[in-house]
């Protein structure tokens, strides 16, 4: 079904000849232009008086119950709580063109969307492009300072510190001395996931073995929404000997967590508090995740451009900021949550500098 809708989605935002009846167009899919939440239930949305907001996802889109879905959140709660006039949320697809990228945003700034919101790395370019097009537009690029502009604002987070805290967790639960990472696609980005949780593990055991692999190589990048292939990669993991695994793949952290209970092992979520977020079946070998908080950038960004006082730049969503941080859902870690947090401490205070590359 995701793959349907994305699908929908990448021949929706490609199609620019047709600007105006797909910015029209309505349906949970393309265009979110629903009530707030809590509509019919007591509560009451703002008058929609604010501004018309535009968000470009990165691939997996909402519904990945990851990366995608806290960006998702912070829009949903701008529009519960900033009265937006209108929005509208448009998708990528896999292997597609950095030209495909761009004409999602201009046919979101064509349609009178501002500010727009564009969800990944994998967005730089066609972000800096289009923004000197349309220079009265306000921009926000997630996981990117290198789209530079005076209508841009970046979005960036310290993963490497987050994925140090999990990668504590990890090597403080594992009983084979023996954890693994899964990462999407090989960009600097994820690098930053595997050199945190690889300094966190051996924080904690500076023998313990750290396997680590990734999904796709650039410019491929359906390593982020291919759960087949993330579950094949951690069978492999989990039969070499590894005991808990971190993913940082996106949608294909899905396949990741199948793995992981078919071998009654212990997985670490992304971005999102996975052991709510992931399906039913498969939050109980979630045993923590690093969170990534999207959800509070995505609204920080859209209430300062509501008050028309977003800054451009970038905006740095560290630990000390709480920008990132662990989850505790599930009670998995409640007995190491003492030595976790001290960590937390060391690292905020600036007693511990965790890298932010492998090598």
């Amino acid at each position: 079904m995701l793959q349907n809708r994305l699908g929908k989605l990448a021949a929706t935002a490609l199609a620019g000849s047709m600007l105006m009846g797909a910015a029209a167009c309505g349906g949970s899919d393309d265009s979110a232009t629903t009530a707030s939440p809590g509509a019919g239930t007591g509560s009451a949305a703002p008058a929609a008086t604010g501004p018309k907001v535009g968000l470009a996802y990165d691939i997996g889109g909402r519904g990945d119950q990851s990366f995608n879905d806290a960006a998702a959140a912070g829009l949903d709660k701008a529009k519960a709580e900033l009265g937006l006039a209108d929005t509208k949320e448009l998708e990528a697809g896999n292997g597609e063109t950095e030209a495909a990228k761009e004409e999602r945003l201009r046919l979101l700034a064509q349609g009178g969307f501002n500010p727009i919101i564009a969800v990944g790395f994998a967005y730089s370019g066609p972000v800096k492009k289009v923004a000197t097009e349309f220079p009265d537009v306000k921009f926000a690029i997630v996981d990117d300072e290198a789209a530079q502009g005076p209508n841009i604002s970046n979005l960036v987070f310290a993963e490497h510190e987050g994925s140090f805290l999990v990668g504590a967790a990890a090597a403080l639960k594992s009983e084979k001395n023996h954890v693994a990472f899964v990462g999407g696609v090989r960009t600097p980005l994820i690098d930053k996931f595997q050199a945190g949780f690889t300094a966190g593990a051996k924080a904690v055991k500076p023998d313990i073995k750290v396997d680590a692999d990734y999904l796709s190589e650039p410019p491929d990048f359906s390593g982020f929404n291919d759960p087949a292939k993330g579950k094949t990669m951690a069978e492999g993991m989990l039969d070499g000997g590894a005991d808990v695994i971190y993913h940082a793949a996106g949608g294909s952290g899905g396949g990741v967590f199948e793995a992981v209970k078919a071998a009654n092992a212990k997985a670490i979520g992304v971005d999102s508090d996975q052991a709510k977020t992931a399906a039913p079946e498969l939050q109980s070998v979630i045993m923590t995740s690093m969170i990534k908080k999207v959800d509070v950038a995505v609204f920080e960004f859209l209430k300062a451009a509501a008050a028309g006082s977003a800054k451009a730049g970038p905006t740095v969503y560290d630990l000390k900021a709480g920008g990132v941080d662990y989850s505790t859902t599930g009670g998995q870690v409640d007995d190491i949550k003492a030595k976790l947090d001290e960590y937390k401490q060391k690292i905020s205070a600036g007693e511990i500098t965790v890298p932010a590359k492998t090598s």
